[in-house]
This record gives C-alpha cells, sequence and structure tokens, in this order.
C-alpha cells in the first residue's frame, strides 16, 4: 500500500486572490459575481466600475490584486487573463439590537463575506484550415 503523489498535473497554476470580511450578505454579492465569470478582467472591472452598488469597489479590488498575483507571481499577460471562477462565502454575522417601544428589542444582524476570485489565462484554439 504506496501512498501515491498527489500533485497538480496540469500545466496551468491558479490564480487566486481573497478578500475576507466583506460588509456585504452573500445574498448581495451573488448576482454581481455571476455577472462577471467568464469576462476578461478588464471587461470585468470596467463593468463592476459602472454598477451602482456599494460593494463593487471591494470586488474591484479583489481582481486588481488577483491580476497583480498573476502578472508577478506566474508571469502572465494581462490582456489574456479571464475570470474562471468567482464566489462568495458567508463570515461572521455581528449582532446588534435596536430599541423599540413598551421596553422590546429587535435584531440587527450585520453579515460579513468572503470573496474568492480565480484567474486563468486564454488559451489560443489552432485552427485547422482557412475559411476562404
Amino acid at each position: 500500500m504506496r501512498k501515491t503523489n498527489k500533485t497538480n498535473r496540469s500545466k496551468e497554476k491558479i490564480v487566486k486572490s481573497i478578500n475576507n470580511n466583506i460588509r456585504s450578505s452573500v445574498r448581495k454579492l451573488n448576482p454581481i459575481l455571476k455577472g462577471i465569470v467568464g469576462k476578461k478582467v478588464d471587461v470585468a472591472i470596467r463593468d463592476l466600475q459602472f454598477s451602482e452598488k456599494r460593494i463593487t469597489k471591494d470586488i474591484r479590488k479583489t481582481i486588481s490584486s488577483a491580476v497583480a498575483n498573476a502578472e508577478n507571481n506566474f508571469q502572465y499577460d494581462i490582456d489574456k487573463l479571464i475570470v474562471k471562477e468567482a464566489y462568495c462565502g458567508k463570515k461572521i454575522i455581528m449582532k446588534r439590537f435596536r430599541p423599540r417601544a413598551k421596553g422590546r428589542a429587535a435584531p440587527i444582524l450585520k453579515p460579513y463575506s468572503s470573496v474568492t476570485i480565480i484567474l486563468s489565462e486564454i488559451k489560443k484554439m489552432e485552427s485547422h484550415g482557412s475559411k476562404g
């Protein structure tokens, strides 16, 4: 019984950037992240820049960090990068209370999330033949 060596056999290196403790709920982040998956990095940043949501500034910073990681650590070309995956997860929930009438209190939940952006490089498809 020998253990097999579990190494990443694919030649493609993963470029990842994680932003922990974003002050927003997963429910608000998911539609924004689904809108940028599959797009080129510059197009995704431009779309986020013109969005009216408050939280897009933090997502833009996370994408910029992933681009910097790709450029410095793996020497990828920035123009060929696309957003391969973008997902978020729950973190802590701050619990506060709001005073109400007759000595009661109503809870206020302030959720935090973590955003993960994974980038990959576009592979050029080799064409076999020509379209006259």
